[in-house]
């Protein structure tokens, strides 16, 4: 029985041409049969959220426009039939990034994912209604009275509507009297919120809790520093209030109620065109055309409406406008104590700040969150000057005022300690009418145990003075020959001023040996004290290397 076989027995009186034409038939009938169509699950409304904002990686802060983007992080409930099912999750960023997207908590994984391109708009009502009945409601010129009546869509809405009614065919709103469109549902595949879709399978069923996380577009945030400075100390330090918030931007249609939000410092290596591959849906607005030809509908004369105007642009914020070098401190700072602050983490060599309570990211929004209140930092006043062979060359009778820097240590010392993101500074000093503006600055990201310099102002005190001498010595062979510089610092103040003479790059120029000379942030700079009322005068010889 090695070599036996099993033959289906063929019905006596049965064509064996027959029976074979049939099973191709029946072959060919299971073959083309439509596979069953995926049950369509909606879920969840986010029962959890997390926002974490990146700042634009090539710098620049507009609210506008912001270049920035946003890892959003999601938690839905969705009950799934058994077998293959498409889960809908509404509402997400009209910014996503789709192929960002990844969802874990299913059982079956992914099979496929889908960005709905389709907003519900005026146009998509239309073209989705397209040969089925809508009800036209308009006013009745004789009776003034509005009516009713049933009608078929018959064109798209990117020509003109004409619609079919018991009277003929007419074009919407060419009456010239007011009319109106009911839609009695919405059709399938639209929604008024972006939607992001994934294709699944579930062997049995049932319900879970899952997390749908992707990165968005149109996001920023950058940090502002509010300085006030207090008065110093007889050793000549001076100490400063520090405030800072940070400010975030979200340019999306979509708010994120109560979510958990962080912001991360840093620059990233970031390769993608986030903007690019953002391509969020947009709802189409109506075209609506009328010929001036005869009558399509009882009324007035057939003419066009003319076109709306221009919504005013939505106001983000209130904007503060400057009309003077000197402004109350009252217009920067925040009439409410400080409640909220975020708190500093390590996130590898970047700097992430979370902020521990629940946050509403609005739509087309502004929001500020502090993050640093410190109320005693202790720095110094530097005056700083600069005399080297490129730069400026002042007259024998001509001075320039130095720059007033505030300059302190990153560190618990200090009053620091605490990474401080790149952003601008406002700088107030006190006076007799108050807080008053002295100067603005954008400072670079400082970590901690770094020096931190804030630009104040141009001294009114402390004048510089830069100029060649023209003296030179013959260098020696294949070297460039040494000249003279003579540069002078004056200070007509009533205390003595600290100044850093800069003098150039070490990587540029030489210098020779002079009292005070030190190298500092990779520059030849000359440290000294300039008392009241005097006036210093420094000879220095350089060369290029």
């Amino acid at each position: 029985m090695a070599n036996a076989k099993c033959v289906s027995p063929t019905p006596r009186g049965t064509d064996p041409m027959s029976a074979l034409r049939a099973s191709l038939l029946l072959a060919l009938a299971v073959i083309s049969a439509p596979l069953a169509a995926r049950d369509v699950v909606d879920a969840s409304e986010p029962t959890g959220l997390a926002v974490t904002i990146y700042r634009d990686p090539y710098g620049g802060f507009d609210r506008d426009n912001p270049g920035g983007f946003a890892m959003i992080s999601e938690t839905r409930s969705v009950t799934l039939p058994a077998g293959e099912s498409t889960i809908r999750f509404e509402g997400v960023a009209e910014g996503m990034i789709a192929v960002s997207a990844i969802v874990s908590g299913l059982p079956g994984g992914t099979i496929e994912k889908n960005r709905n391109a389709a907003l519900l708009s005026p146009a998509a009502l239309v073209d989705g209604t397209l040969g089925n009945r809508v009800t036209i409601t308009r006013t009745n010129p004789a009776t003034g009275q509005e009516e009713s009546e049933q009608a078929i869509v018959r064109t798209r809405a990117d020509g003109g509507i004409v619609l079919q009614t018991s009277q003929g065919y007419e074009a919407v709103r060419c009456s010239g009297l007011p009319e109106k469109l009911i839609f009695d549902t919405i059709p399938d595949g639209l929604s008024a919120q972006p939607v992001f879709s994934i294709d699944t399978r579930d062997e049995t069923g049932g319900t879970y809790e899952v997390t749908l996380t992707y990165l968005s577009w149109g996001f920023d945030w950058q940090a502002h520093y509010i300085t006030t400075l207090l008065q110093g100390d007889r050793r000549g330090r001076q100490y400063a209030k520090m405030l800072s918030w940070l400010t975030l931007v979200n340019d999306n249609a979509q708010s994120f109620d109560n979510a958990e939000l962080l912001v991360v410092a840093g620059t990233l290596n970031v390769e993608s065109d986030f903007e690019e591959l953002a391509e969020p849906p947009r709802g189409e607005s109506l075209r609506l055309r009328c010929w001036p030809r005869g009558n399509t509908a009882a009324g007035s004369p057939l003419y066009p409406y003319p076109p709306a105007p221009a919504p005013p642009p939505a106001m983000m914020a209130d904007s503060i406008v400057v009309t003077g070098t000197r402004m109350q401190k009252a217009a920067f700072e925040s009439a409410s104590p400080v409640a909220v602050m975020a708190g500093e983490e390590n996130l590898g060599d970047l700097k992430l700040f979370r902020v521990p309570e629940p946050i509403t990211v609005q739509a087309k929004g502004l929001k500020q969150v502090a993050f640093l209140d410190k109320d005693r930092v202790r720095g110094e006043l530097i005056y700083e000057a600069a005399c080297d062979l490129y730069g400026r060359v002042y007259q024998d009778d001509q001075f320039g005022p130095a720059q007033l820097i505030f300059q302190t240590e990153n560190d618990e010392r200090h009053g620091l300690g605490v990474s401080l993101p790149q952003g601008g500074v406002t700088v107030f000093e006190p006076s007799r009418a108050g807080d008053l503006l002295i100067g603005e600055d954008e400072i670079r990201d400082y970590p901690i145990g770094q020096e931190v310099e804030i630009n104040l102002a141009e001294s009114t005190k402390v004048f510089q003075q830069c100029a060649r001498t023209g003296e030179i010595e013959q260098s020696e062979k294949d070297r460039a020959d040494w000249r003279q510089l003579r540069a002078a610092v004056t200070n007509s103040g009533s205390q003595s001023a600290q100044v850093r003479l800069e003098i150039g790059r070490s990587s540029d120029i030489e210098v020779r040996r002079t009292r005070g000379l030190k190298l500092r942030n990779g520059a030849h700079v000359i440290e000294t004290s300039v008392g009241a009322g005097e006036e210093r005068e420094f000879l220095i010889w350089v060369r290029d290397i």
